[in-house]
């Protein structure tokens, strides 16, 4: 089925690419946008249906692993070596996503037309909040949470509760076999939704092409291809990163575990997309659903290296446009910065280019430049969302042998759950 799955994704995204160039060559450019608006009900029917499963399943798997877990001090320690990995992994992104721009200079001598001034993007504006980042955390209400999937709040009631139901022993052992039953449940309706998965990429792919063309990518081919040079750099340190806790060999196998997932979010764009799927996914391979289902929505919510390196080497690149030279100074500061506001941007739609748009007037460089990648941040999407996938699969394989997960004896516990 796995096998299947894949290949119906994959031929998919070939027949989206050749329909999407059909519909921009042969009709004109208000024919293409209405078909592409056809054709994104597809798409958005599938989003919200996985967003349907995420806020059900995020709060029974990670309520059920916490109860399972036992005492509060193993919550603290595998929370604290997830939130270390995570803040090492941002530096590392963001740190490459600067090197890489500067060293590539994608920016550098474009002949792209500049936007006015006054130009608007239709983005989100409005620096960085502390305070309300920090308030946003806490859920005023875990039905408002859930109704609105706000990950990061649905994770905190989900501590609490799990914490809860381990303090009051006996009496709490029926919720936690109905939330294993919601599991159970959500899983199964995870399966019946992932059969929509190979329309949704078809008519997601379709969509992009027919409304942008594939000249788009020729005429931005430097910016693009040094981006994904820099994905795949990431990637390749990521799997260092992962083979040196886990062994080379259990890294390639968890890659390949991952690899639907993978291929789900790189052609829809979406790392919600593939959310349940990648749970599963880690299941199969043989971490335990209590790390998982821990490790994967901090993940979700801190953890997006694809994101916070295209946030670094996109704000670069629109100075590198404008002719505006960096000091050293001001990008070790963007890093900062951006290792910052970068940690707030989950849930919110377009959320790369809000975080860009909110850094660039600390830099003095013009806000209205985010217009320069607005064309092709769609196909951007595609690399940074999958390589999020890719982070955080190999962050949950880590903490997992840290904390003695049997996965950490590799291919036993990967056979066991095959």
């Amino acid at each position: 089925m796995t096998s299947n799955l894949t290949r119906y994704i994959l031929i998919a995204l070939v027949l989206g690419v050749l329909t999407g160039w059909a519909i921009n060559t042969q009709v004109d450019a208000a024919q293409a946008k209405a078909a592409a608006g056809y054709l994104g009900i597809v798409t958005d029917v599938f989003l919200r249906l996985i967003k349907m499963i995420i806020a059900p399943l995020v709060l029974a798997t990670l309520v059920t692993g916490i109860a399972h877990m036992g005492q509060g001090a193993s919550i603290g320690r595998m929370f604290g070596r997830t939130l270390a990995w995570f803040i090492v992994a941002s530096l590392v992104s963001l740190s490459l996503g600067i090197l890489m721009v500067n060293l590539l200079e994608p920016g550098v001598g474009v002949n792209l037309p500049l936007p006015p001034s006054n130009a608007e993007t239709g983005l989100a504006k409005g620096g960085f909040d502390l305070k309300t980042f920090i308030s946003h955390i806490v859920p005023k209400s875990i039905f408002e949470a859930m109704s609105t999937n706000e990950v990061l709040q649905i994770v905190v009631f989900s501590m609490f509760a799990g914490i809860g139901l381990t303090a009051i022993g006996d009496a709490g052992k029926p919720i936690v076999r109905g939330l294993d039953a919601l599991v159970h449940l959500m899983l199964k309706i995870t399966g019946y939704v992932m059969n929509v998965a190979p329309f949704a990429v078809f008519a997601a792919v379709a969509a992009s092409i027919a409304v942008e063309g594939l000249e788009i990518i020729g005429t931005f081919a430097r910016f693009m291809g040094g981006f994904y040079l820099a994905l795949a750099m990431l990637w390749l340190l990521l799997i260092a990163a992962g083979s040196t806790v886990l062994g080379f060999a259990p890294v390639v196998r968890l890659l390949k575990a991952i690899r639907e997932p993978f291929l789900l979010t790189f052609a829809t764009a979406s790392s919600e997309a593939s959310y349940p799927k990648l749970l599963l996914a880690l299941e199969r391979y043989g971490i335990s659903q209590r790390i998982s289902s821990f490790v994967l929505p901090l993940g979700y919510s801190f953890n997006l290296d694809g994101s916070m390196m295209y946030c670094a080497f996109a704000s670069v690149f629109i100075a590198q446009a404008y002719g505006i030279d960096l000091t050293l100074y001001q990008e070790i500061g963007m890093l900062l910065l951006l290792m910052i506001t970068s940690k707030g941007i989950a849930g919110v739609p377009r959320a790369s280019l809000v975080v860009i748009t909110a850094t660039l007037p600390f830099f003095d460089i013009p806000e209205e430049g985010v217009l320069l990648i607005l064309a092709i941040d769609h196909f951007l999407d595609m690399g940074r969302s999958a390589t999020n996938v890719i982070g955080n699969a190999i962050a949950t394989a880590v903490v997992s042998k840290w904390e003695g997960d049997r996965v950490a004896d590799g291919e036993q516990a990967a056979d066991a759950r095959a």
